[in-house]
């Protein structure tokens, strides 16, 4: 093409760039562009081969060629949706789908790395683990595509029973309550429609799935291989030494101290206090502020009346024969003081059962209901024609009648009330107490809500400076994590709301850090010389120790080395699929690979230990069959979760996912977890 020819697509470039280029349809101009300077093209081949075939042909391949490279392009940029990141047959995972699941899973896998707040897990991290659950939501897609290839479909009554059967739904009185459910979507911020569809798609896998995973099978061999191997027996001799039983070296000299103090400054420290301010909304902090009617109290009293109206119940044991000879034989033998299984092996040819705390109503013959609560107790009643034959009775404990009053049972209805309410009202307050720390921090949050504050100065173990706990008001894991978190913040730190364990939230301010302190040689000076003897007591065990040891593995074990000097526990067995406490967890390293006679050294909390392998024996695994069993149900299990993962990974060969990765990139962005920003 001659240089007139290109200068004259410039103008329709040009005004394809000014119409289209700074609009929002710019890839609508382009394609306009394109198509004309296309027209151009064919009209100017056109001309030069002056409609030849020659012409033609290569009209045609250069019309498929630029469709194939050129508008192809522009068009699948144009149909990229922004708002979704992945792609499975008819499949769409959403932005919102992989955010809600980030937002979700996050604080969970945190916690499982030792983190309380996702925001401390690094950046790279947080990509990582965003993309695995891009990939389970993937899975999830594939399944549901597959289901719908083969037609498979769930009712909405299978999605309403699998709803009413859910426990986290159910009320007191242990059915569905309709304010739970919505409570629980409220807390979670889930819609009901969302919810409603998650349940479907979970059971439409379920469908899909278990027949898969019940197909799976074990074989006896390798069931008795494996079997072989976590069943294989040890039997250990094992001394230990412990530190604290070493004679106490004298008191060295103050050159000695204080080259171990020299040797050891970080032992001797004054530690790290803060002082911070608390607030914990728990269940724990607003079961008080949960209140109820009392007509309600009242209702649960009297839907329970079985519960607080106890009726006088019996345990009974009872022998059923076929003809009056044969029982009465059982009522002689019985009379003349034999006990109840001697009494069951003489009733062979009948029945024998025994009801503990049986009541008129749960006791199917009327007759025999009659009788049972009309005996003495402790005499032999019978026999006497039943319904179902001559009975024999003898009846053991009377259980006298139980009224609970209503003033009684309303604390106890309260009480367990406000333990179901508890964790929905908890998720309802937190976002009160979000708005008040966003307001004016921890200086104005609302009474009503049942938060719990508390200020003081700890230590990074909890203690206040006497060593006693501070009183902050949470337990467990809870207090553990607001004490990290507080020796984690730094010092005026804006408090944020934080979730924690067992549905509990919580918010810290530090105010004031007094750094740890080098403690002088003559303030520490008495922790030091216990520290020295110390180190000396353990230096000597370990001498002790090591030349047990040394003896037992030339000897061929414990039992060999005369004088020990420390008593030998013998005879302790283990096997992998059925440990020992007794034995510390530093030697069962070892233990399981070693052959009989030889010997291992560790160090546990506090002492030295020596063990000796004595004997290695295979039981034979069908002698406990019930266990066997187990072992072969458990393999069962894991071959049949292999079986459904290789085919959700056959399902992705097969229909592979389109992952949009602009889309993914900016979902990721927005949330804090594309490895460059922090949330």
């Amino acid at each position: 093409m001659p240089v007139s020819g290109l200068t004259g697509l410039l103008p329709l470039v040009k005004s394809g760039w000014s119409a289209y280029g700074a609009a929002p349809g710019f890839a609508r101009g382009m394609v306009f562009c394109l198509l004309r300077i296309l027209g151009f093209m064919i009209s100017y081949l056109r001309r030069v081969f002056v409609e030849s075939w020659l012409g033609r042909v290569c009209a045609i391949v250069i019309f498929l060629a630029f469709i194939g490279w050129g508008v192809g392009d522009v068009l699948g940029y144009m149909g990229t949706e922004t708002d979704v990141v992945a792609k499975v047959g008819q499949q769409r995972i959403s932005s919102v789908d992989l955010g809600q699941s980030l937002q979700g899973e996050m604080p969970a896998i945190a916690k499982q790395m030792g983190v309380a707040d996702p925001a401390q897990v690094p950046p790279a991290m947080r990509q990582q683990i965003a993309y695995q659950v891009l990939q389970r939501l993937i899975g999830q897609a594939e399944l549901q595509d597959a289901a719908r290839k083969l037609n498979i479909s769930v009712p909405d009554s299978a999605v309403r029973d699998e709803v009413f059967s859910l426990p986290y739904f159910k009320g007191t009185n242990g059915q569905f309550d309709r304010n739970i459910l919505n409570a629980r979507l409220r807390e979670r911020q889930i819609p009901e429609q969302r919810f409603l569809a998650m349940i479907r798609d979970d059971l439409t896998s379920r469908t899909l799935l278990q027949p898969i995973g019940q197909a799976a099978s074990v074989s006896d061999t390798i069931a008795k291989r494996l079997s072989d191997f976590g069943l294989q027996t040890r039997t250990v001799d094992l001394i230990r030494i412990p530190f604290v039983e070493q004679t106490t070296p004298a008191t060295p000299d103050d050159a000695t101290l204080r080259r171990y103090y020299a040797n050891h400054l970080w032992d001797f420290q004054t530690a790290e206090l803060r002082h911070a301010r608390v607030v914990v909304l728990s269940p724990a902090t607003v079961a008080d502020t949960i209140t109820i009617d009392d007509k309600d109290l009242k209702r649960v009293y009297d839907e329970e009346s079985d519960r607080y109206h106890l009726p006088e119940t019996r345990d009974v044991q009872v022998v059923t024969m076929p003809d009056e000879a044969q029982a009465r034989t059982v009522a002689d033998i019985w009379t003349k003081g034999a006990d109840w299984s001697a009494v069951q092996a003489a009733a062979k040819g009948g029945a024998s059962v025994e009801m503990p705390g049986a009541r008129p109503s749960t006791i199917p013959s009327e007759s025999l209901s009659k009788a049972v609560f009309a005996a003495p107790l402790n005499q032999i009643q019978g026999p006497f024609k039943s319904e179902g034959g001559w009975v024999v009775l003898r009846v053991t404990k009377v259980t006298p009648p139980k009224d609970t009053p209503y003033d009684v049972a309303k604390k106890e209805i309260l009480q367990q009330y406000r333990e179901a309410k508890a964790p929905s009202v908890v998720g309802e307050r937190s976002r009160q107490l979000q708005d008040a720390l966003a307001g004016n921090g921890l200086d104005a949050i609302p009474t009503d809500i049942g938060a719990a504050a508390a200020a003081g100065t700890l230590d990074i173990h909890g203690n206040m400076q006497d060593g006693t706990p501070a009183p902050l008001p949470a337990s467990g894991k809870l207090r553990d994590a607001i004490v990290q978190q507080i020796f984690a913040q730094t010092k005026g730190a804006k408090p944020n709301l934080m979730e924690g364990p067992d549905n509990s939230w919580y918010a810290v301010e530090v105010d004031n850090v007094t750094p740890a302190a080098q403690l002088p040689f003559e303030q520490a000076k008495a922790h030091v010389l216990a520290a020295w003897q110390a180190e000396a007591r353990k230096h000597a065990a370990d001498e002790q120790a090591a030349a047990l040891y040394t003896a037992a593995k030339e000897k061929g074990g414990l039992a060999n080395v005369a004088g020990a000097g420390a008593p030998i526990v013998k005879g302790i067995t283990f096997s992998r699929s059925t440990p020992n406490k007794s034995i510390p967890a530093e030697l069962m390293d070892f233990l399981p690979r070693m052959k009989a006679g030889q010997s291992v050294m560790g160090e546990d909390a506090g002492e030295f230990l020596i063990a000796t392998v004595t004997a290695v024996s295979t039981p034979n695994p069908t002698a406990d069959l019930a266990a066997y069993q187990r072992l072969k149900n458990a393999l069962t299990q894991s071959v049949g979760d292999d079986l459904v993962a290789s085919y959700v990974e056959a399902l992705s060969k097969r229909t592979p996912p389109v992952i949009i990765q602009r889309a993914v990139t900016a979902t990721l962005s927005s949330l804090g977890y594309d490895g460059n920003s922090t949330p």
